[in-house]
């Protein structure tokens, strides 16, 4: 007879809510007798979570709201750790908020609980001496990117390199025909315009991409555009910065994975859409700007050489990185326009990081977690 695990899972948000699901999906695969306690989303929910609170309590972005719910937060917080003491799982796993859970594994790992965080934050750029509390509060570290493994190798933190499940969801080759069909685009060639999902992100770097594009245009003038809007408020706020522009522009409601596959190459801001744009092998030109004091102190305290994913991924400047000053219009359009047909060197170098983290994620995960508490098959 296999004994029940008790597994308790925090997620905050709704990235963390759908690595959730999975890992209890492949926990149960792997160790049938389990059951789940903790806070998570409406995928792990329905995965078998019986969540203690909604998880959109946890789901604040931004300084200024966090203050707001800051009681609340801790309240939360203290609540559940002593009730998570109180049940004894036999492991803990927080799974990304670093803000919030890493203390609860801290907590926890003090009263003899194992403790498991999945989805590094990210300290190899900067408050490194995060690792220090990540080193006292977790049993093991899973990583979705290699570079941030070696990291916490070298800090003597257990870790694990599991891979990305996005690695593994979206396919080695996008078909680009279908996606355009689906759309209802025309053949010629098409660019992605991905100035972030945030309303500040949008009001930094929205009016700038859409002057690019018209640079872009002059230089190639059958070129067109595409630009999925993450929802409706950053939809009229675009709709807003296209009056009395005359642009062959497609505007999407999210679909950006549809945007991806369909297009040529992608004028993008620095975040994860870039890691996205790497698995759809979409040559990319990544722009940023921040406000300069922000910019200033972040060039002070970030020890990395590189600001996106897929250079950190591979490692060397593989893409074109424009930020501040340097992100201006006739820059971008002038970097973006050569790769709309030539980006090979961008897309092999894609192609092999693909492969690198397309490693079965979920299940990866859930063996490590299971051999953690000595409950491996």
């Amino acid at each position: 007879m296999m004994n029940t695990l008790r597994i308790a899972l925090v997620a905050g948000e709704a990235s963390g809510d759908i690595l959730g699901a999975g890992l209890m999906r492949a926990l149960k695969a792997q160790h049938p007798a389990v059951e789940f306690i903790g806070v998570g989303g409406p995928l792990m929910e329905a995965e078998g979570l019986v969540s203690y609170f909604p998880m959109e309590r946890l789901a604040v972005m931004g300084l200024v709201e966090v203050l707001g719910r800051l009681r609340e937060l801790l309240a939360r917080r203290k609540k559940l750790v002593q009730t998570l003491i109180a049940e004894k799982p036999d492991v803990f796993i927080g799974i990304d908020a670093p803000d919030f859970t890493l203390n609860i594994e801290l907590k926890l790992r003090q009263a003899g609980i194992k403790t498991v965080h999945y989805v590094s934050p990210s300290v190899w750029a900067w408050r490194q001496k995060r690792v220090l509390k990540i080193r006292e509060g977790c049993d093991l570290m899973l990583t979705l990117f290699p570079f941030e493994a070696r990291f916490y190798e070298e800090k003597g933190v257990p870790v694990k390199f599991v891979g990305h499940s996005l690695a593994d969801a979206i396919p080695l080759q996008a078909d680009r025909a279908a996606a355009r069909a689906e759309l209802g685009l025309p053949e010629g060639p098409l660019v992605a315009l991905m100035p972030g999902s945030r309303g500040g992100e949008v009001g930094r770097l929205g009016g700038l991409f859409l002057d690019a594009a018209e640079c872009l245009r002059a230089m190639r003038p059958g070129v067109r555009f595409i630009l999925p809007c993450a929802n409706a408020q950053r939809r009229a706020q675009v709709e807003e910065l296209l009056a009395g522009r005359d642009l062959p522009l497609t505007l999407l409601d999210g679909q950006s994975h549809k945007a991806l596959a369909a297009c040529d190459a992608v004028l993008i801001a620095s975040g994860t859409a870039t890691l996205e744009a790497l698995l759809y092998k979409r040559p990319m030109v990544v722009a940023y700007r921040l406000a300069p004091l922000t910019f200033w102190i972040l060039k002070r305290m970030v020890k990395s050489p590189y600001i996106s994913l897929p250079n950190l991924l591979a490692q060397r400047l593989l893409v074109p990185e424009l930020l501040q000053d340097a992100a201006t219009a006739e820059a971008l359009a002038k970097t973006l326009s050569p790769l709309i047909e030539g980006g090979e060197e961008q897309t092999s170098g894609f192609d092999q990081i693909h492969r690198t983290l397309r490693r079965d994620a979920s299940n990866q995960a859930a063996q490590a977690v299971l051999e953690l508490i000595g409950k491996a098959q």
